[in-house]
């Protein structure tokens, strides 16, 4: 399938950032089994915020992000960039830390949702991400109807 169709610009796009490439992959097969979804996928919080400019609608975004580079900043640090380029892009903070404060911190710095990676992980993203459009059609739709009172 040709990636310059014009579905594409009905498609969601979900920006993936995880540095365990194997979970990195096997999340963007989950995700390209259920919908017609537009990944695109990276290894470091780096690269996901030079790709800001391709306007995805959601993303994805690992709590640690350190796995193969020491240096590479982490997923907090990733999250306060994405907010600051745009703090409309709902943001979901993956971690494989199970502790409340973690999921805290992640909310405090306007993440969207946490889920720890488990089972139920991807079912429970694909939850979200159904709840984030339904929240953006009703302000789609609000403002409609706004602008016409």
């Amino acid at each position: 399938m040709s990636n310059n169709n014009n579905s594409d610009s009905n498609r969601i796009k979900i920006f993936l950032v995880d540095d365990d490439a194997l979970y990195l992959k096997s999340l963007e097969i989950d995700f390209m089994q259920q919908a017609d979804f537009e990944i695109e996928t990276f290894e470091t919080g780096e690269v996901c915020l030079e790709n800001l400019s391709h306007k995805p609608d959601v993303i994805i975004l690992d709590y640690h992000l350190d796995g193969i580079n020491k240096n590479a900043i982490n997923g907090i640090k990733t999250l306060d960039e994405i907010k600051s380029f745009n703090p409309d892009i709902p943001v979901v903070m993956l971690s494989s830390q199970d502790k409340i404060d973690v999921a805290i911190n992640c909310m405090h710095h306007k993440a969207f949702d946490y889920v720890v990676k488990s089972e139920t992980a991807f079912m429970r993203l694909q939850k979200i991400i159904t709840t984030i459009f339904s929240y953006k059609k009703m302000e789609k739709e609000l403002s409609w109807y706004m602008d016409r009172m």
